[in-house]
C-alpha cells in the first residue's frame, strides 16, 4: 500500500496535537510542583498518551462505534507513534542543558520544549508513513471511518 508523505504529516500532526497537549500540562505541572527531572517526565509522557489517545477516541466515536471498538481503534492506531514521539522529545529535553531546571519563567525551558516537539514531529513523521503503508497506525482510524 502506497503511503503518501502528505498522509503521515496529517497523522503525525493528529498525534502531536494530544502529545503536546499533555507533554506540556505534564512538564508545567511537573515543574511548577517541583518534581524531579524523571518525575516530570513520566508525568509529561502519561499526559500525553490519555490527551493522545483522547482526541482520536473522540474523532472515532463520532462514527457510532461503541466504547470498546472505538478505544480499541484509538490504541491500535496511536500507541506507536505517541511511543516514539515521546521518547524523542523527552530525551531531547532531557538532553538540552539546564532545560529541566529553567523554570517555567525562563525561554529555555519553552524554547527547549518547542525544539523538542519538532524535532520529535520530524522523526514521528517516517515511523507513521511506515505504520500507514502496512495498514496499520492512523490506517485503523480511516478504516474505522469507512466502515
Amino acid at each position: 500500500m502506497k503511503t503518501s508523505w502528505s498522509t503521515a504529516v496529517s497523522a503525525t500532526l493528529h498525534c502531536l496535537t494530544g502529545c503536546a497537549i499533555g507533554e506540556v500540562l505534564g512538564m508545567v505541572i511537573g515543574t511548577a510542583i517541583g518534581l524531579p527531572g524523571w518525575g516530570t517526565v513520566v508525568l509529561a509522557v502519561a499526559l500525553a498518551f490519555v490527551f493522545g489517545y483522547a482526541l482520536t477516541l473522540r474523532g472515532v466515536l463520532k462514527t457510532g462505534l461503541a466504547f470498546g471498538a472505538a478505544l480499541k481503534v484509538a490504541l491500535a492506531a496511536d500507541t506507536a507513534s505517541i511511543a516514539v514521539m515521546e521518547v524523542v522529545d523527552n530525551a531531547v529535553m532531557l538532553l538540552v542543558p539546564g532545560a529541566m531546571e529553567a523554570g517555567l519563567a525562563g525561554l529555555l525551558f519553552w524554547g527547549a520544549l518547542a525544539f523538542s516537539l519538532a524535532v520529535a514531529f520530524v522523526l514521528t513523521v517516517p515511523v507513521n508513513r511506515w505504520l500507514i503503508s502496512r495498514g496499520k497506525g492512523h490506517a485503523v482510524v480511516h478504516h474505522a471511518h469507512h466502515h
